[in-house]
């Protein structure tokens, strides 16, 4: 008998935090029972003999290069029986009632394709990633020039990270993290897997803009809270981690509102992309020698 959810966990060098993240999702209760799918992207840590070893129960697949985020999930994906399925971070730590909250809300709300719980960082704030508008012309345009953190409660400036909704309502938004996303089966089946020319970014939101054009909804449930240590990845590579979110918005900009984009508006975007992550990378080298002056 298939499981109600399955659990697809891809890691790439958090040993530690993987182990943390999975004894929480094995102390989880689910009465219709969950499977937990985990693949390591070529760890060199050691992860998954860890795995392995001490979580016997998971199904173990290893990679033998790393692939990014969506290719591991990918991977997980072909093989999960689950009639709903978790992409879930290793970087999180998930409470014992989690999965029967958000699954029993996917029961319940029929028309659900997607839901995400509220996210906290280490600190008890927000993660202002778990909802999330699309980043259309006009939204990104008033993220790339400061707009949104300037108007936070704007519902016009601010819809980016939806800064103006009270984090502990219910609402429909346009897509939730990938760190912790619940996605109905028969909602994949329409859609398809993740475009795997998303490296470690933007993969979560391109998703679900396919699942909303096939007429799923997506939801904010704040009902459960997972903690969310964002991310180890960031600290290893921070250049790269920066090259890649900005490379994703590039994507996803091209990949849906470019052709329908008025050129003049298309290339202010394009160019504050390249800005803003030129300047990203800039600081970032700029940082380790101010540190080592001081």
């Amino acid at each position: 008998m298939n499981p109600d959810l399955s659990v697809i966990i891809v890691s790439y060098n958090t040993r530690d935090l993987l182990r943390g993240c999975l004894q929480t999702v094995f102390a989880s209760h689910l009465p219709g029972g969950f499977e937990v799918i985990v693949v390591d992207n070529c760890s060199s840590d050691g992860s998954a003999d860890m795995v392995a070893a001490e979580f016997p129960e998971a199904i173990l697949i290893r990679s033998q290069h790393n692939g990014g985020f969506a290719f591991g999930n990918n991977q997980g994906l072909r093989v999960a029986r689950g009639r709903y399925v978790l992409l879930l971070n290793p970087d999180t730590a998930v409470p014992p009632d989690a999965f029967a909250i958000l699954v029993r809300f996917m029961d319940e709300h029929p028309e659900a394709g997607v839901c995400g719980p509220r996210l906290v960082r280490a600190d008890g704030s927000l993660d202002l990633a778990c909802r999330r508008s699309f980043p259309t012309p006009e939204v990104s345009f008033y993220r790339l020039i400061g707009l949104s953190k300037l108007f936070p409660q704007s519902p016009r400036f601010a819809r980016y990270n939806l800064t103006y909704l009270d984090e502990y309502q219910l609402a429909e938004v346009d897509s939730v993290v990938g760190a912790c996303m619940m996605v109905r089966r028969q909602a994949i089946e329409q859609t398809g897997l993740l475009d795997e020319e998303f490296f470690m970014y933007g993969e979560d939101l391109d998703w679900a803009y396919r699942i909303k054009s096939k007429g799923w909804k997506v939801f904010y449930n704040p009902a459960t809270t997972v903690l969310h240590y964002k991310r180890e990845a960031a600290r290893q590579q921070p250049a790269k981690t920066i090259t890649e979110f900005y490379r994703a918005m590039l994507i996803f900009h091209r990949k849906h509102y470019a052709p329908h984009t008025f050129f003049m508006l298309n290339w202010i975007i394009v160019a504050g992309i390249y800005l803003r992550g030129g300047l990203a990378l800039m600081i970032n080298r700029l940082r380790p020698r101010e540190e080592s002056m001081a």
